[in-house]
Formats: C-alpha cells, sequence, structure tokens
C-alpha cells in the first residue's frame, strides 16, 4: 500500500512539474520572435514515428534509428526564467513569451548526419551529446535540452539521443527495458561522431535512467574496442538511475582508460527514492552522500567528481531536475563541466574548498549561507575565490567569521 501511495504522489507531482496547462503537440513549427534565440539541435531516437505531425514520435520503439534537425525558439531574456521551459499553453505558440518550434527536417541517412555535425560545428569542435531520463515524451526532451544548451550558453555542436519512453510513471520497467533496447544504437552514434574528422572532442550527458543507457553503451563500447574511444574525454550524470553495485561493475568493464567523470547527486531526490524502492532497497547513485563511507574512499580511489546539490532548491517538486533548472548549476555545466575543465583541481587542498565534503571528489553546492550558490565557481576555482573576497569578507562578518577557514583566508 505505501509504495502504490509513493507511486500515486510521484504521478501526481510529475503532472504539477511537466505537463499542467501545457500544449501537446508543440513540435509543428510557429516561427520565431526577432529578438528569441534559435538553437539547432540533431536529434537521434529509436522510437517509433507518431501520426501526429506536432508529436513526431511516440513512446513505443522502432527497428531502426531516425534522425532530425530541429531548430526550437527561446523567448527573450526579459521574458523568461533561466533553468525553465516555458511551454506554450495554446497553439500556434507565442515566440515572445513560449519556447517554439522553428523547423523540423528529416534526415535521410547518416551522410545527412555527419554534414550537420561538420556545418554546426563551432571552433571548439566540442560536441555534447545528451541522454534525456524517465517518464519523458520525445518533445520533453526535445525542448528540455535546448533550454540547458541556451541557459548554459556553452560552445558545442548539440546532439540529443531520445529513447522510447511511454512518458508514465506507471511505466517505470517499460521505459527501463527501452534503455537496454536502445544501448547499441547510442553506442554507434558515439562511434560515428568519434570517428568524424571534424570532432574535436565529445562530452556526454545523461540524466536518471538514462544515465544506465550510457553507461551500457560506454561499456559496450569499452569490451568491444580495448577502451571507450579516446575523442569521449567527460561523462556528466544528473541524478543517475543507476544500482550503486551495478555501477561498480560497469565501472571496472571500461577499463583503465575511461573518459573523466562528474555526477550529479542530491539525498532528497524522491524519483530516486521511489526507484530505490521498487528495485530492491538498494541504493542509487544519484542520491548517495558522498561524505560517507563507503562512497567517499571509493570515489578518491576512482578520481570521480561528485557535485552535492542536496542543498540547491529548484522548482521541481521531486528534486529530480536541479542540473537543469537550478541557473547556477546551469551555469556551471557550460563554465566548467561540458567544455572539459576539471571541478577538482589538484593544485587545492582541502581548506580551499568552500563546502567541500568528501576529500578530492565530492563537491557540496548551496552550503555556506547560499554563497556557493550565488558563485557556485568559488568551491572549485580559487582564481575566480579571489575575485569574490569583497563578498566572502561581507559574509564572513554577517556570521561571525564562521567561513574564515572553510575558505582558507
Amino acid at each position: 500500500m505505501r509504495l502504490a501511495a509513493q507511486m500515486i504522489f510521484l504521478a501526481t507531482a510529475l503532472s504539477l512539474t511537466g505537463c499542467a496547462s501545457r500544449a501537446v503537440g508543440v513540435l509543428v513549427p510557429s516561427g520565431t520572435a526577432s529578438d528569441a534565440t534559435k538553437v539547432d539541435l540533431l536529434v537521434a531516437t529509436t522510437r517509433a514515428p507518431s501520426a501526429d505531425p506536432g508529436v513526431l514520435f511516440g513512446g513505443e520503439r522502432a527497428d531502426h534509428v531516425t534522425a532530425a534537425e530541429i531548430v526550437v525558439s527561446i523567448p527573450p531574456e526579459k521574458n523568461r526564467k533561466v533553468g525553465q521551459v516555458q511551454w506554450p499553453k495554446k497553439l500556434p505558440a507565442d515566440p515572445e513569451h513560449d519556447f517554439s518550434t522553428v523547423s523540423v527536417k528529416p534526415l535521410a541517412d547518416f551522410a545527412d548526419a555527419r554534414y550537420w555535425l561538420k556545418e554546426r560545428m563551432p571552433k571548439s569542435r566540442r560536441v555534447l551529446v545528451f541522454v534525456h531520463g524517465f517518464n519523458n515524451r520525445y518533445e520533453d526532451a526535445v525542448y528540455r535540452y535546448a533550454q540547458i544548451v541556451h541557459d548554459s550558453k556553452t560552445d558545442v555542436a548539440p546532439v540529443i539521443f531520445t529513447w522510447p519512453s511511454r512518458a508514465s510513471v506507471f511505466d517505470y520497467n517499460y521505459d527501463k527495458e527501452s534503455t537496454n533496447y536502445s544501448r547499441d544504437a547510442l553506442e554507434r552514434l558515439l562511434r560515428n561522431a568519434a570517428d568524424d574528422p571534424s570532432v574535436g572532442e565529445i562530452t556526454v550527458m545523461a540524466h536518471s535512467m538514462g544515465s544506465w543507457l550510457t553507461i551500457e553503451a560506454l561499456r559496450q563500447m569499452a569490451i568491444r574496442d580495448g577502451r571507450v574511444k579516446p575523442k569521449i574525454k567527460d561523462v556528466i550524470l544528473a541524478s543517475p538511475d543507476l544500482d550503486v553495485d551495478v555501477f561498480k561493475t560497469q565501472w571496472l568493464a571500461m577499463g583503465p582508460d575511461k573518459p573523466k567523470f562528474t555526477i550529479f547527486v542530491s539525498r532528497d531526490d524522491r524519483a530516486l527514492a521511489l526507484s530505490r524502492r521498487i528495485s530492491g532497497n538498494v541504493d542509487r547513485v544519484g542520491q548517495i552522500d558522498p561524505s560517507q563511507e563507503p562512497y567517499r574512499s571509493a570515489l578518491e580511489r576512482s578520481g570521480i567528481t561528485v557535485i552535492d546539490l542536496t542543498a540547491v532548491k529548484s522548482g521541481d517538486k521531486l528534486n529530480h531536475g536541479k542540473f537543469a533548472e537550478s541557473p547556477e548549476v546551469v551555469r556551471l555545466l557550460g563554465d566548467r563541466l561540458i567544455e572539459g575543465q576539471t571541478v577538482t583541481d589538484s593544485n587545492i587542498g582541502f581548506g580551499d574548498r568552500l563546502g567541500a565534503v568528501a576529500l578530492g571528489t565530492a563537491q557540496t553546492v548551496g552550503s555556506a549561507a547560499s554563497l556557493a550558490v550565488s558563485a557556485p565557481i568559488l568551491i572549485f576555482d580559487p582564481n575566480t575565490r579571489q575575485n569574490y573576497k569583497g563578498q566572502i569578507d561581507r559574509l564572513n562578518t554577517s556570521a561571525g567569521n564562521t567561513l574564515t577557514t572553510a575558505v582558507g583566508e
């Protein structure tokens, strides 16, 4: 009975945070505004097509990968909040205030996708591949990724891989099997991108159940080739819905030459709490306390960076989407992580890390009277720390100098 009640709560919370008063079928092109921003995405999917042109792809499985170029319009900065997808309440969308679809162009084959990559490749020659999580429609994944790309202001060619989710909290097992169904396709996509001479580096970012799909694809690649492709430099897992024991075996199977891993966790993640309940009460990676054993020592040995977002607040009632909804965390993604910069600098001592919770690997955002939230890079970068010396001094004074030791002043 308790599990059923939790499922009902989760379904209610998801409806309140995701689909309330929102139009369906937003992928029918409705234009843009003169002062809006356009985000050009390459979208690959293992979903079966939908007969509805505003939906494009549903939650059932296809026997092949389909790709498209989708351009999304983001409202002007004066009309929106960083971290939010502003869904139209009716169609056509109002591009001055709503996210809207500018164009949808199907791509016939891989050659078309390679041409898209070549034409959209920035000077950084970096590709960011995003893999969405559980309970996502096709349009959910596309609009959320457009928001992340826009708000992080990162210099990448954005690619999204979207797998068959029925977008129902009661279809957890179907969605999980759909990730297994899609892992070969994601591996091929990553392999093709890594083999493209126009691509310099690849960062893979996955959310929730998409982390399982991502790790499985990388594990398969390592088993086939002896290592993950060298161009895949960084992997970012946000609220990963991964069994900690299984993740350990996947990690070891990838061999010694792995990408750099960064994991966002939050101990108040309600979606992962339910996942833990229905998965044998084994800890989920996205909900661990990185300051406690056995995780602290294991993370230090592995070199995995963990960023604890428990203290960060967002509009997500489930606390499952903080990586995308918190303006500070999204900016952290763009300023450091997606660009391949390390968060844990080996030249900084423990006393230099404001809010550090585990020496060398795990960092907490949102502690120390919210100083970390207003300036998250301060946690990791001593050069940036100097720029905020005045703010630190003021905070020290108001807090009775309680932060003096923490910031190493």
